[in-house]
């Protein structure tokens, strides 16, 4: 586990930097298989959370330091790169919003805090991530457990399949990420499988949600010049025209990337198009291939 002692460190202060940046690539290098292990939980968990969020309930992550802010990191990409409300995924972290650039002492321990933060925020249609490498976190123990008697999915994301956090979620996710180079550092191989399993599973979600049509981010607000040459290129690739239609569909839409495909693949005025895939729930690849 991520508190044990690893064998191949234990004279890491000893060695050159080379050999320090080896042992720590070496063991980067396992964390990939760790959490492919986990594919079928992961899967099962993009599933019921998009069941959730596709019937009007919210995804919270859940967690202290480290865990916390990797999952803070998470919540915040996805507006951005999917066109979601910042309110659909929201971090309750230990300590609050400082707790985001400082360490706040005490915090990982208050389980009234967790408490408290899930009432307020989390309902029955809701569901719940807890993150925490060792899975004894008071703090994220306590969150899932209390989002699981409100009757919110609860899922765990933890390096210890035998912890309270394990045993208090509905699924978990638990890579075997093993002994970090230094003992109990879980920001390294512990925290890059969650930035791995984060990532897909909120990824994962919003392809179920109809965010992504092929592999492109068609829901991607078009913000400054660099997104905006991005949103053409992808209205091109989607409905298959030219650069001077794609442009201009982009125009008509007001630079909604989803509403100018339709607008150029179907010949459609915005009105129509957004008529049509309103129709459509919105879903991008029904309209284009009815």
């Amino acid at each position: 586990m991520s508190q044990e002692r690893l064998e191949a460190s234990l004279d890491i202060d000893r060695l050159p930097a080379v050999d320090v940046v080896r042992i720590i690539q070496e063991e980067d290098a396992r964390v990939a298989a760790a959490v492919a292990a986990e594919r079928d939980k992961i899967a099962h968990a993009v599933d019921e959370i998009a069941e959730r969020l596709g019937h009007g309930g919210r995804l919270f992550y859940a967690g202290a330091g480290t865990s916390g802010r990797i999952a803070a990191l998470d919540a915040a990409e996805l507006p951005p790169t999917f066109g979601i409300d910042p309110s659909l995924v929201q971090v309750l972290m230990a300590g609050g919003e400082r707790a985001f650039l400082h360490a706040v002492e005490g915090a990982e321990d208050d389980e009234e805090a967790a408490i408290a933060a899930v009432n307020e925020h989390v309902k029955a249609d809701d569901a719940l991530i807890g993150i925490a490498a060792s899975g004894t976190t008071p703090y994220t123990v306590a969150a899932v457990r209390r989002a699981n008697m409100l009757g919110a999915l609860t899922v765990a994301v933890t390096s210890n399949a035998n912890s309270p956090l394990a045993n208090e979620a509905d699924i978990v996710i638990a890579p075997q990420t093993g002994a970090e180079v230094i003992m109990g550092s879980s920001r390294m191989k512990s925290g890059t499988a969650q930035k791995l399993v984060l990532n897909t599973l909120s990824t994962g979600v919003m392809i179920r949600l109809g965010r992504v049509y092929s592999n492109l981010m068609i829901d991607m607000p078009a913000t400054n010049e660099k997104l905006r040459n991005r949103a053409v290129r992808m209205v091109e690739l989607a409905a298959g025209v030219q650069r001077t239609a794609a442009v201009q569909a982009i125009r008509d839409a007001d630079g909604n990337v989803k509403l100018a495909t339709v607008i150029a693949a179907k010949k459609l005025s915005a009105a129509d198009a957004r008529a049509l895939l309103d129709a459509h729930r919105g879903n991008l690849r029904e309209v284009l291939e009815t």
